[in-house]
């Protein structure tokens, strides 16, 4: 055994890649759950020491112990906040929301799919996007019903707004989570730098949406006036809940706007707000509606690139880029937004970004903060509109895909990624020229 570890310490660079490119493809060919690779990859990476077992080593802390390569800003932020939603969703408060504003429609075909985006983007921006379109969807089939026209162009939309309107803000998705706890940026670096060039995206793929499918966004004038009479009297099945969590999730938000004066972390914030709306349920029902899959496939993701950073491989990867640009900001900004486009078309955004936030930390320790800040945004901005390219590029494409499936009206891949990878196109030319007069001009 110890002959292993010498062997493994010699080899540390390759054997660290190693499994983390086998995680990649056992990921993204989906033929084990991802939390298990995940896990499983991290009791690797523990066993052969690439990380410590160990807090203290012959009365020394330990710089590679397995828990400081854990971001728990990431994993308190995720947790809470998808107890607040799951709480908050119970009132029906959501669905309230998004019926008054298809009401405004008067049931015209076409507003009606620029409202279903944009309640979805809108929603993106602060609830993750698979409750976003789970909370949308059986809205969208009733309209299509009453309409008595497809759903799948409202379906498709809101993918694209989901993952369009997730890039928005710091809790919109995963990656930008993760971007935020490693570069050190607030709620409010993300809404100023972000929010500008997402609005113009979200709006001119819907314009694009609304072209595409217009010969079929067309109903009777006796349908639309069903939709612009919608009763939505029934739709919050809770009022007090639904106070209290309007109440909390407003404070939550107002929290995270003001971290840059309060210096308050947005993951305690959240735990906050949590924890007040915990004081009026069963804790032990709301724990089980958390995608615990999810935090353990973060945890283990952690470990596994923990143990290529104390390899020293994220270092080589950094200097391997600035070699190849020559240490152009230009040229290693456009690779590092086009790369994060394509690469989270095909496989999980997570773990691609949980990889990448690493070695844009060592390429800001070699060329300083300012060369470093606008690749942070190209990160964020190519790995979230990257999952738009196709049906398996994010978890809300899949689930409705497979939602719209079991309702009749299925998503052929290769339908779907012929708008995917428009979208994603039109997105990241957007995302260049914003990111180019934004922050190299």
């Amino acid at each position: 055994m110890e002959y292993l570890l010498a062997l493994v310490q010699t080899h540390s660079v390759a054997v660290s890649s190693a499994i983390l490119i086998i995680a990649y493809i056992f990921i993204a060919t989906e033929k084990i759950p991802k939390v298990t690779v995940a896990v499983l990859g991290a009791g690797i990476t523990l066993l052969l020491g690439l990380v410590g077992q160990y807090k203290i080593v012959d009365g020394v802390f330990n710089s590679h112990y397995f828990i400081n390569y854990v971001d728990f800003n990431v994993i308190f932020l995720l947790v809470s906040m998808m107890m607040i939603v799951s709480i908050a969703t119970r009132s029906g408060m959501f669905s309230w929301i998004a019926n008054e504003l298809l009401k405004l429609t008067k049931g015209h075909p076409k507003m009606v799919l620029f409202v279903l985006g944009l309640f979805t983007a809108v929603a993106s921006a602060f609830l993750d996007n698979v409750t976003t379109v789970i909370i949308v969807m059986p809205v969208t089939f009733f309209i299509a019903e009453q309409l008595e026209i497809n759903s799948v162009p409202f379906l498709i939309t809101e993918i694209f707004a989901s993952n369009i309107g997730g890039t928005a803000t710091l809790i919109g998705d995963p990656p930008n989570i993760i971007i935020g706890s490693a570069a050190g940026l607030s709620f409010m670096d993300f809404v100023k730098e972000l929010t500008p060039i997402i609005s113009v995206i979200f709006l001119v793929i819907v314009g694009l949406m609304t072209f595409v499918f217009r010969k079929q966004l067309i109903a009777s004038p006796d349908k639309m006036a069903a939709v612009a009479n919608l009763d939505n009297s029934k739709t919050i099945t809770d009022y007090p809940l639904m106070i209290r969590s309007s109440i909390v999730l407003a404070l939550v938000i107002l929290g995270f706007v003001l971290h840059d004066i309060t210096h308050i972390e947005t993951c305690v914030t959240a735990m906050l707000g949590a924890s007040v709306l915990l004081l009026f349920e069963k804790p032990a029902k709301i724990f089980k509606e958390v995608e615990w899959n999810t935090i353990f496939f973060f945890i283990g993701l952690f470990i596994i690139i923990g143990g290529l950073e104390a390899s020293g491989a994220i270092g080589l990867m950094a200097k391997w880029i600035l070699n190849v640009t020559q240490g152009s900001q230009e040229a290693t900004s456009m690779i590092i937004l086009w790369a994060s486009g394509i690469i989270s078309g095909i496989i999980d955004n997570i773990p691609y970004t949980a990889t990448m936030t690493p070695m844009l930390l060592e390429i800001q320790n070699v060329m300083g903060h300012d060369y470093t800040h606008p690749l942070w945004w190209c990160l964020s901005l190519g790995a979230c509109l990257g999952g738009n390219m196709t049906i398996i590029g994010a978890a809300a494409n899949v689930i409705v895909s497979e939602t719209s499936t079991h309702h009749g009206h299925p998503i052929p891949f290769m339908k779907f990624l012929k708008y995917g990878v428009l979208t994603t196109f039109i997105s990241l030319v957007f995302s260049s020229i914003y990111i180019y007069f934004r922050f190299l001009h």
